[in-house]
C-alpha cells in the first residue's frame, strides 16, 4: 500500500547529497525523467540501483556529470565530444566513450565504454554538486516497466520505499539519446529527446541509427517502458475496429492514446490526446500510460505515430512497450 500523502518520502536535495555520499540510493528528476540516483564511482552504491530496480547486471547504467570538466574525470575524452558537449549539454544527449577506471564496472556491465550526461535540470545538477561525484540514474522505476515523469509516479512504483527530490513533472518526458562515440561513425544506439537530424546537422554528417541491441546503451531490451496493462498498435483512422477486437478478447473500460483531436472512444473508454507534435507527445506518453493503469484499463491501444525522425524515438518506446 502506498503511504498516506503526508507521510511521503519527500526530501531536499541537501538530505539526497547525504544519503548519496553514505552509499545510499534516491529518485531525482531530470528533464527527461526520474532517475534512481547513487555514487557512480561505489560499487556497494551502484549495485543498490541494480537491486532497488530489479535490473539486469547486464542493462548498462548512464553516468551523470555536471559537464565536460567532470566527464574528462571518468571518460577518456574524444575531440568530437567537445563539439557535442559544447552544442548539447547541459541536455538530454548521452555520449558513449572509452571508461577510465574510476567508474565501477557493475555500472557499465563490465564493458569498456561508460555513457555519460549531463542533465538539463537545475535540481539533478544542484545534488550533483552537492554529493561531490557524478552518478548513476537510470529511470526511478522497476525494470522494464512505465519510466516516470512525476514524483507521485516513483512513490507508487516502489510503495514510497525510495526518497523522492519532488521538483514537479519532467520537461522532456522521454530518455536522452544514445550516441556511441568509440567506433569510426557516430552511431545512435538509443533513439531519444535530440533527433538524429541535429546531431547530423552539429557533425555535418549522416548519424545512423544502430542495428539490434548494443551492449553499450540501456533500454535496449526488447520489451521494456512498458504499462501493466497491454498495449496495441493500431493504424491511424483504425481506432472503431482496433477498440471491438481488443474489447472482444478483453472486456471492460480500455484507454485510447491518440494524436489526433478528432479521434475519441465512447465510454465507459478514455481517450488521452497527446498532440500532434513529437515534442509534446513525447513529453506526455509516459504519465497516459500511468495514468491507464492507475484507472485500471483492460488493455490500451495507441494510434500509430507518424513517421521520421522527429518520432523516432517515441515510436522506439512504443515498440518495447508492446513487445511481448
Amino acid at each position: 500500500m502506498t503511504e498516506p500523502a503526508e507521510n511521503l518520502p519527500r526530501i531536499g536535495v541537501d538530505r539526497a547529497a547525504e544519503i548519496i555520499r553514505r552509499g545510499g540510493v534516491v529518485a531525482v528528476p531530470t528533464e527527461t525523467v526520474y532517475g534512481l540516483a547513487a555514487d557512480a564511482t561505489s560499487e556497494p552504491a551502484v549495485r543498490r540501483v541494480f537491486e532497488t530496480k530489479r535490473r539486469p547486471a547486464s542493462n548498462p547504467l548512464i553516468v551523470h556529470v555536471t559537464g565536460a570538466a567532470m566527464a574528462i574525470e571518468h571518460a577518456d575524452w574524444l575531440p568530437i565530444a567537445t563539439l557535442l558537449a559544447d552544442r548539447f549539454w547541459p541536455g538530454p544527449l548521452t555520449l558513449v566513450l572509452p571508461k577510465l577506471s574510476s567508474i565501477h564496472d557493475l555500472a557499465t556491465a563490465g564493458g569498456p565504454t561508460v555513457a555519460v550526461r549531463a542533465p538539463d535540470h537545475p535540481v539533478a545538477r544542484e545534488l550533483i554538486e552537492a554529493a561531490g561525484v557524478p552518478l548513476v540514474a537510470p529511470s526511478a522505476n522497476p525494470s522494464g516497466s512505465t519510466s516516470p515523469t512525476a514524483a507521485r509516479h516513483v512513490i507508487d512504483a516502489f510503495e514510497g520505499a525510495v526518497p523522492v527530490v519532488d521538483a514537479g513533472p519532467c520537461e522532456r518526458g522521454i530518455e536522452s539519446t544514445v550516441l556511441d562515440l568509440t567506433s569510426e561513425t557516430p552511431t545512435v544506439l538509443r533513439p531519444g529527446a535530440v533527433p538524429r537530424s541535429e546531431l547530423a546537422e552539429a557533425l555535418a554528417r549522416d548519424v545512423p541509427l544502430a542495428e539490434g541491441a548494443s551492449a553499450r546503451s540501456p533500454g535496449q531490451h526488447s520489451r521494456h517502458y512498458a504499462p501493466r496493462a497491454p498495449v496495441h498498435l493500431f493504424p491511424p483512422g483504425d481506432w472503431p475496429d482496433a477498440i471491438a477486437r481488443v474489447h472482444a478478447s478483453r472486456p471492460g473500460k480500455l484507454a485510447l492514446i491518440t494524436h489526433d483531436v478528432h479521434r475519441f472512444a465512447p465510454p465507459p473508454h478514455v481517450t488521452f490526446f497527446l498532440g500532434p507534435e513529437p515534442d509534446a507527445y513525447a513529453r506526455d506518453l509516459y504519465a497516459a500510460l500511468y495514468s491507464a493503469d492507475v484507472q485500471r484499463v483492460a488493455g490500451i491501444l495507441v494510434e500509430d505515430v507518424p513517421e521520421g525522425v522527429a518520432w523516432e524515438a517515441i515510436r522506439d518506446r512504443l515498440a518495447r512497450a508492446v513487445a511481448v
